[in-house]
């Protein structure tokens, strides 16, 4: 739909190793005849206000002398161009959009952000403005966010989908894609205890012996 002039966002929520980074991978790949901007948290920075922002918005930030005075100056001090106090969020947020939507009168843009559960909260606020804001323009904006209980992503008017694991036929699949001899039965337990999560699928043959993955040696409890 963006490359017919409306845009929109979508928050993806799941557990750890669900698939989230994923999709938004295979997005990117898809994105013929888009710009694509990333930007992803990092626990390391998610005190430092802005981080993820300036980090999406590097690429645009020679156009921020088109923005309104007042924007651009927010912007500026808010990515570390420009000495000043703490800027207004409100008006970083505007000229978030103010600058995403300019560039996208050139090229549809889609924007890409992982690990949004820790986006530091002045990116996080400036995003979700913008995705709520995103109907008459040609700009995408996708959120990958971990369920998580020690700190969450909450992005209030955005849509969202919450993935879950792979079905028996598709985790299979997987599977057998990794791994030479599997018996049907290990595959069967490998399914169960993972609850199809593809990760963990990937990951945990490697940890079992040839003749467990044949069936010839048992499983460990």
């Amino acid at each position: 739909a963006a490359r017919a002039g409306r845009g929109g966002a979508l928050a993806i929520r799941g557990e750890p190793g669900i698939g989230k980074s994923a999709l938004l991978a295979d997005a990117g790949r898809r994105a013929g005849g888009l710009r694509v901007l990333h930007a992803a948290g990092v626990e390391g920075e998610s005190r430092l206000a802005f981080a993820a922002l300036q980090q999406l918005l590097h690429p645009l930030l020679g156009r921020a002398d088109r923005l309104p005075g007042p924007q651009a100056q927010a912007l500026r001090v808010a990515v570390g161009l420009e000495a000043g106090p703490p800027p207004d969020r409100f008006l970083v947020a505007m000229a978030t959009l103010t600058l995403l939507s300019e560039a996208a009168e050139e090229r549809p843009l889609l924007c890409l952000v992982d690990n949004a559960q820790w986006l530091d909260r002045a990116s996080a606020e400036a995003l979700v403005f913008v995705a709520r804001r995103l109907h008459a323009e040609p700009i995408v904006l996708l959120l990958a966010a971990r369920d998580d209980d020690v700190r969450r992503f909450d992005a209030p008017g955005v849509r969202s989908l919450r993935l879950g694991g792979l079905d028996a036929e598709a985790a299979g699949q997987l599977l057998e894609a990794r791994v030479d001899r599997l018996a049907p039965a290990v595959r069967a337990r490998l399914i169960s205890e993972t609850m199809g999560n593809p990760l963990a699928l990937l990951e945990l043959p490697a940890t079992l012996s040839s003749q467990q993955l044949a069936g010839s040696e048992p499983l460990p409890s």
